[in-house]
């Protein structure tokens, strides 16, 4: 049986996978900003910003199909990694960054030709593409191994709005050489995934800008509530950096004013007190990382008793706390981002207050 961090993984399906990955789209995308000057030769800016919205609604289309029957066409490892091993989104997009990465825009933007393709079971993700409304002319999606002729490139196309081979040149552009990589080997073309069009700004967004558009598929009151926690702490001088990998996002929250050097988006997330989460296992949800609970227990005990009974369990390692298969408890004291919380919203406020005190000086 495959495990992780110590406990037996159960494969999410493919549907609530997709579902989660629609939620991580920019809902609102703007009409007008000025672009980064690498972006200058593939086209004009206001077919690049076009086009970039054009390929995230592309992505809804592809995500609305894995919801409703994605169990036909994503087959899961018989010994999966992880909750969201499934070989075909990533095949998928490997197949798309080289589409728009290594291809060549014709000058009406309205194909790309390919005169190689390198990502491997190319066929396969050919054939899901083409249920989402690509095209390849050229290519043999009954082979089980794609040939390209030296002298017939492949004709990639999307007829129902040709300005999504924009959007997807510019976005694979971003993924491979503007996307900050977690790690060395970090080989994952997220931003095919997630249409992150402010890699592509030439002006940084700030991370209130990030927080709205993480929070959007929450109710208002919820929303509210997030969005009143980030105001409060940064107004404290607390600094907000936002990290995402492939399938999770964190904003985190730590008090960096008298470090002595520059810090990372990963700085942050290491030194965090608390953030707000979301992720496959967990959904959305505020974590709390209190190491000082022991030295204000006069505000804990005033306060709320669901709050008292998730303080009084302690947080860390699962396994040695309550020989329990790994939650990831060692991330913090974690509670989910629904309508309960916002009922318990100013017992948060102490409960962080006397927290983030220890960290403000």
């Amino acid at each position: 049986m495959s495990t992780e961090h110590g406990g037996p993984i159960t494969l999410k399906p493919i549907g609530e996978i997709a579902q989660h990955l629609k939620n991580m789209l920019p809902p609102d995308i703007p009409g007008h900003y000025a672009l980064k000057s690498r972006f200058a030769d593939v086209a004009s800016e206001e077919s690049i910003r076009r086009g970039v919205v054009a390929y995230r609604d592309f992505l809804r289309l592809l995500y609305d199909r894995l919801i409703t029957d994605g169990h036909l066409y994503c087959a899961p490892p018989k010994k999966p990694k992880s909750t969201h091993d499934y070989p075909l989104l990533y095949d998928v997009a490997d197949l798309l960054a080289d589409i728009g990465y290594n291809g060549i825009l014709s000058d009406d933007g309205g194909s790309i030709l390919m005169s190689n393709i390198t990502p491997s079971n190319a066929v396969k993700s050919m054939r899901f593409l083409t249920l989402c409304g690509f095209v390849f002319n050229g290519a043999d999606l009954d082979a089980k191994v794609l040939k390209i002729a030296d002298d017939k490139p492949i004709e990639v196309s999307y007829p129902a709005n040709p300005i999504v081979l924009t959007g997807l040149k510019a976005l694979s552009i971003a993924d491979i050489e503007l996307r900050v990589k977690r790690y060395v080997s970090d080989k994952n073309h997220d931003n095919l995934l997630w249409c992150d069009y402010r890699l592509i700004k030439a002006e940084d967004s700030d991370e209130l800008d990030r927080l709205r558009d993480f929070l959007h598929p929450l109710p208002a009151d919820v929303q509210a509530f997030a969005l009143d926690l980030h105001q409060r702490y940064t107004d404290m001088g607390m600094t907000c950096a936002a990290v995402k990998s492939t399938f999770d996002v964190h904003f985190s929250y730590s008090y960096i004013k008298n470090s002595r050097r520059v810090m990372t988006p990963k700085d942050i997330y290491y030194l965090r007190v608390w953030e707000f989460t979301l992720t496959m296992r967990h959904g959305y949800c505020l974590v709390i990382r209190a190491k000082n609970t022991s030295k204000y227990a006069d505000v804990i005990d005033k306060l709320h008793l669901s709050l008292k009974d998730i303080i009084a369990r302690g947080y860390g390692c699962d396994r040695k706390l309550r020989n329990e298969p790994c939650q990831g408890g060692c991330q913090g004291f974690r509670m989910p981002l629904d309508n309960a919380i916002v009922g318990m919203q100013r017992d948060i406020e102490r409960w962080l207050d006397a927290e983030v005190a220890f960290y403000i000086k």
